[in-house]
């Protein structure tokens, strides 16, 4: 039996009934309560399930726990199962090279698996992790994608200059075919300052008529400075109206400035999901895609199931997932908290506040939880002459753990007044030391990294 081609396998029909874009994703969600969309969850989360049991990673984590077939019969059983983390997916791959056992092709009769689309994560922290989509959740991602690229108000006639890197990550490969498959609009494929440089970028925005930028809000702030640096002016000669990526703690409003008054908009997601929520015009916080992603929030200690409001670990179940490399209860160890309140859209999708730091990034100082992601927020919204560029240095010194935030200051600053800012925000001292404009890039290494290094800890040596 021959397997079907890339096309077919995805399925267009079921595509467009499961994941709504546009028009039909207005029309499918405004007004529907939270009952109805529970019943649309199940019904996925039941067909990734029965593929989950079938994937020996699965059964071998969840036979640990002596949980078996029928055990688990729907999302009100899920607290039963345990989570799981990039750490162990390495140790699968580990075990059973070059692609683990998590990917459930064995799934399937021989010869008739469906097509695996592969990307890995970066690799920067070790190994690089296999990341795995069959034809039909691959295109399931970029419709999400694309669902918040068009709420967010992307349209067929913009230009969008896209700073998402290459080469074996997910992040540009997904975007490019958001946008050109489902979007529709006309994309510069730039990349990061690494494949494309930085003078070069902004040339070709004002060249070609960029209108949306999308990336990483680090680099996208360090283009408008490169602009300025070349002799462009953004609002005037790049003029770009929207802006979406991944802002984490970056000022939104600091941002939109840089690039003329642009509408700037976050949203939210990891290498193995793809597209979790995402910050909507008209309304605070970031919408869940609830519709194919089932969102718990978890006590970093203890994994207990925390109440709205409380911030802690996401841990995420991809309810599209159910041709190749079902996610069912996967760590992302990043922290948040779910707004509390009805959605203010009229949608049935709870709200988290966004990204605001990673838990395996954590540094606990004098018994207070530190995290280093947001630091840079909390400066900029009190000292407007900060660059925006900064990174924490954590050193043991006399018999305890300490931070030095190095932080680039475009004028004059007060490196006291920085200090009892986040003393009164964090309730603990942390060093604060001002430096030129670029003084940190080697360290946070912004040019060539999608994701610049915000916390270096020399307490090992």
């Amino acid at each position: 039996m021959t397997p079907p081609g890339y096309f077919q396998a995805m399925d267009l029909a079921r595509l467009a009934r499961e994941i709504p874009i546009g028009a039909d994703f207005e029309a499918t969600f405004r007004g529907m309560g939270r009952e109805a969309l529970r019943e649309r969850q199940e019904r996925l989360f039941a067909r990734s399930l029965a593929l989950a049991w079938k994937v020996p990673f699965y059964r071998r984590l969840w036979g640990a726990q002596g949980i078996e077939p029928g055990d688990i019969r729907g999302l009100e059983d899920l607290g039963r199962l345990p989570t799981y983390s990039k750490a162990d997916l390495m140790a699968s791959v580990e075990a059973h090279p070059p692609f683990g056992d998590f990917h459930g092709r064995e799934a399937y009769p021989p010869g008739t698996a469906p097509q695996m689309i592969l990307q890995t994560t970066s690799g920067t922290t070790g190994k690089p992790q296999p990341l795995i989509w069959g034809p039909r959740s691959r295109e399931a991602q970029n419709r999400l994608l694309a669902r918040i690229y068009l709420l967010q108000g992307m349209r067929r006639e913009d230009v969008v200059h896209s700073v998402y890197g290459f080469g074996m990550v997910n992040g540009g490969h997904y975007v490019r075919e958001a946008i050109t498959h489902w979007v529709g609009a006309t994309l510069l494929s730039a990349g990061t300052g690494a494949e494309t440089r930085s003078a070069q970028q902004v040339r070709l925005m004002a060249d070609f008529g960029a209108s949306v930028i999308v990336g990483f809000g680090d680099y996208i702030r360090r283009l408008a400075e490169v602009a300025r640096a070349e002799g462009l002016r953004p609002g005037e000669d790049i003029r770009v109206r929207l802006i979406s990526g991944h802002m984490g703690a970056d000022s939104l409003q600091a941002i939109s400035a840089l690039w003329g008054g642009a509408q700037v908009f976050d949203w939210y997601g990891v290498g193995d999901t793809g597209a979790i929520a995402a910050a909507l015009p008209g309304s605070e916080g970031m919408h869940l895609m609830e519709d194919a992603q089932f969102v718990e929030i978890l006590d970093v200690d203890s994994g207990a199931a925390l109440p709205d409001g409380a911030p802690g670990d996401l841990v995420c179940t991809c309810l599209y997932k159910d041709d190749l490399f079902p996610i069912i209860r996967f760590n992302t160890h990043d922290v948040t908290r779910i707004l509390p309140g009805d959605n203010p859209l009229g949608m049935p999708f709870r709200r988290m506040a966004g990204f605001l730091g990673r838990s395996d990034n954590m540094v606990k100082l004098r018994g207070i939880n530190v995290f280093p992601q947001g630091i840079g927020a909390i400066l900029q919204a009190r000292f407007p002459g900060l660059t925006g560029e900064y990174v924490c240095l954590v050193d043991h010194r006399d018999g305890r753990d300490e931070m030095t935030v190095r932080v680039e200051v475009a004028g004059e600053a007060c490196a006291a007044a920085m200090e009892a800012v986040l003393r009164e925000r964090l309730g603990v001292q942390i060093a604060v030391e001002p430096v030129p404009p670029g003084a940190t890039a080697a360290l946070t290494q912004i040019e060539t990294r999608q994701k610049p290094i915000r916390l270096i800890d020399r307490r090992q040596g």
